[in-house]
């Protein structure tokens, strides 16, 4: 009968401790810097309260404009009830709920678990934690929430949307009238609308919603497509990821240098 040794040490790797050898951390360091700049830049942005929108373009951080002084403000300036101490800006009054979105997104949780919180630091590299906890105790229990985001980001890209349909119009300075052109600020804002559906309509939890309660997809023809059509986006949701990210602040931007009168806005067609 084999006896085990009772000299033999079972020492707890170290922090970091792996047997790889590719550089596994760049991953991370790329994601830790991508993800701190956005967050930076629209933090400033969103207090700006400013530049935001350029004739019938609206910055897609202030899209919709629920309260503002642009022509887009859906009811109006800066109500009474405002706090006196905050600096108001439209921005302020929306962006946590497409922020929430992405917080508690699937893919975004491994990306900024790995880069802020180092845990996982990444495959086959030791931790510092004794044991795996998951997202079974507060705070991380309510990542579940994502799926009613999901709901509200669908409602605000159908606002961008919009945006989008604003953005065709332009008014001539001539008869003051609108007619129908294409800027570049238009084909920015499109692409943005395009990569940002691509990003929310291949969400993880629409697979859920649509599949839920069925024993068999194919029991439902419609359903069964919806399904085929969210996997598809699914499959590259970290690219839809990123690119939507980089969209986003990009189209904010792109609104910004032209109302600031930095960059003009060609017209490809007027």
């Amino acid at each position: 009968m084999h006896t085990p040794d009772a000299n033999v040490s079972h020492s707890i790797p170290r922090f970091g401790q792996t047997a790889r050898r590719d550089a596994w951390w760049v991953s991370p360091v790329i994601t830790f810097i991508c993800l701190s700049a956005f967050v930076i830049y629209t933090t400033w942005a969103a207090f700006q309260g400013e530049y935001y929108y350029h004739g019938s373009y609206l910055s897609p951080l202030y899209s919709p404009e629920i309260f503002g002084d642009s022509p887009h403000s859906l009811f109006g300036p800066k109500p009474g009830w405002w706090p006196g101490w905050l600096p108001f800006s439209p921005a302020l009054l929306i962006l946590w709920a497409p922020g929430l979105f992405r917080l508690t997104c699937y893919y975004y949780r491994g990306a900024y678990y790995k880069a802020f919180f180092l845990d996982p630091v990444s495959c086959s590299v030791s931790e510092s934690k004794k044991q795996y906890t998951g997202e079974r105790s507060f705070p991380l229990i309510l990542q579940n929430i994502h799926r009613y985001f999901l709901f509200i980001a669908l409602g605000f890209w159908l606002f961008l949307l919009q945006d989008v349909w604003q953005a065709l119009w332009f008014i001539d300075p001539a008869t003051g009238e609108k007619t129908f052109g294409i800027g570049v600020g238009t084909l920015v804002l499109a692409v943005n609308v395009v990569l940002l559906g691509g990003y929310a309509f291949g969400c993880h939890s629409l697979r859920h919603v649509i599949g839920g309660m069925l024993d068999h997809l194919s029991g439902s023809p419609v359903r069964f497509r919806a399904y085929q059509c969210v996997t598809c986006f699914n499959r590259r949701h970290m690219i839809w990821a990123w690119c939507s990210l980089f969209s986003v602040g990009f189209a904010d931007i792109y609104v910004r240098m032209c109302a600031m009168g930095i960059w003009t806005d060609w017209k490809i067609l007027l």
